[in-house]
């Protein structure tokens, strides 16, 4: 057999390079640049890219600018129910839906206008609060208290003494003020209707008990108390902690008071579980209270306010542009009848607007105000442009946020329509579309 021959490995050749091996440079190699032709391209290469970015930028802002402050024109008809409105009825939003409540009953309405469940209450003067998933019907000056969760009744009970103001967090606990001769109660109370605290107020000492508000965790409460005494009447506002920093702090869980200088609190409200507003008949006091109060700042209104407004992001007031007393502002005509103002959860303005209709109604989302009267509305949106203003089909009871993007639930004296905001100015019903 031959024998098969041992292969013997080549020498490598001197012009073979090892790529995986840095090879030391001559030292008198010239640095290694890109001809001059090369570089001019590269820049004019980046000075195109970079402009069209700006342009792109500049595009996406310019339609998003459009979009947040151009007015819609009209409105479309998505979908119409017949229903019967009653003067006894009132309505407030809950839960993205309406709460429809009168003397005998509560109804839950959809955004399409469907009942989805009725029952029946007996209350001379009912008055109804929401947060979150829950809301309570009391009657006022009566006894009763139901509570509501979207699937319907969850408890009802009924009180000792007479209810004179009510509040409610968004897992469901309530706070009730109560009235008897000669002394008020503020008791808190779970969704099944047990009693978590009770705190006794004398008139004497404390006050009359105006207004009160519940945080949202349900473990903070901010009162307006209105105190006859020896140098006349006093406004005081308090705030009591039911968690572990008021049971640390003293018996009645109070953790801190302000006197009102000037005027009278008539409305305290949480906007979140963590910032407290109180609005006077001139002044509106901002308070952060994360376990104890801290004023943030106090607003002047320039005018006795007809009305007050509030989300979870802002909050403001109406008042007659005419009588305003501030040096800040002056009305833009004399057919501008009231003066819209709405400030952040700091106290800093973030937009006035005139209106020159007779409104009776406001409401506030995160995203906008909706004012109405009569057949006319307009909506502001939270940065202070008119993102709708006009007349609608009838007299207008309620206007709400519908379910979907400049959508709106519209309740008016026979029925209740969905409709949903256009650009062009003439307004279609879903028939005429079709």
């Amino acid at each position: 057999m031959k024998k098969k021959k041992k292969l013997q490995e080549a020498p490598a050749p001197d012009n073979i390079i090892e790529l995986n091996q840095e090879q030391p440079a001559p030292e008198d190699a010239p640095p290694e640049e890109f001809p001059a032709e090369e570089k001019k391209r590269i820049r004019q290469i980046r000075r195109r890219t970079l402009a069209v970015l700006l342009l792109c930028v500049a595009v996406a802002g310019g339609i998003a600018y459009y979009f947040f402050t151009s007015s819609f024109k009209g409105y479309r008809v998505v979908s119409s129910n017949e229903t019967s409105y009653e003067n006894t009825a009132n309505y407030i939003q809950f839960a993205g839906n309406l709460l429809k409540y009168t003397p005998d009953g509560v109804s839950y309405i959809s955004a399409g206008g469907e009942v989805l469940w009725t029952t029946g209450i007996n209350m001379r003067m009912p008055m109804a609060v929401s947060s979150g998933s829950y809301a309570v019907v009391a009657d006022m000056n009566g006894n009763d208290v139901c509570i509501f969760d979207t699937k319907g009744e969850v408890s009802d009970l009924k009180l000792p003494y007479a209810i004179c103001d009510v509040d409610v967090a968004n897992q469901g606990a309530f706070a009730v003020v109560l009235e008897s001769d000669k002394t008020n109660y503020i008791n808190l109370y779970n969704k099944r209707g047990e009693n978590i605290y009770e705190m006794q107020t004398t008139i004497d000492k404390s006050g009359y008990p105006l207004d009160i508000s519940i945080s949202d965790n349900g473990e903070k409460l901010f009162t307006s108390y209105l105190n006859v005494g020896a140098k006349g009447m006093e406004n005081n506002l308090a705030a009591y902690n039911f968690g572990d920093v008021g049971q640390n702090s003293n018996a009645d869980r109070m953790v801190g008071g302000y006197r009102v200088e000037e005027g009278f609190v008539s409305k305290v409200q949480f906007l979140n579980n963590d910032t407290v507003v109180s609005f006077g008949t001139d002044t509106i006091g901002v308070y952060s209270m994360r376990e104890k109060p801290n004023h943030r700042a106090t607003i002047k209104t320039g005018g006795e306010v007809r009305s007050i407004f509030y989300s979870t992001k802002f909050f403001g007031f109406i008042r007659d542009a005419q009588s305003d007393t501030a040096t800040d502002t002056e009305p833009e005509s004399e057919t501008n009848r009231y003066l819209v103002r709405a400030y952040n959860l700091k106290g800093k303005r973030i937009f006035e607007k005139y209106i020159d209709f007779a409104y009776d109604n406001v409401y506030a989302s995160d995203k906008e105000v909706i004012i109405t009267g009569g057949n006319e509305c307009m909506i502001l949106r939270a940065n202070g442009s008119v993102k709708y203003e006009g007349e609608l089909d009838g007299r207008i009871v309620s206007m709400v946020p519908g379910g979907k993007a400049n959508e709106y639930v519209v309740v008016y004296e026979n029925k209740t329509d969905i409709i949903k905001l256009k650009r062009s100015e003439n307004s279609e019903s879903t028939e005429e579309k079709q």
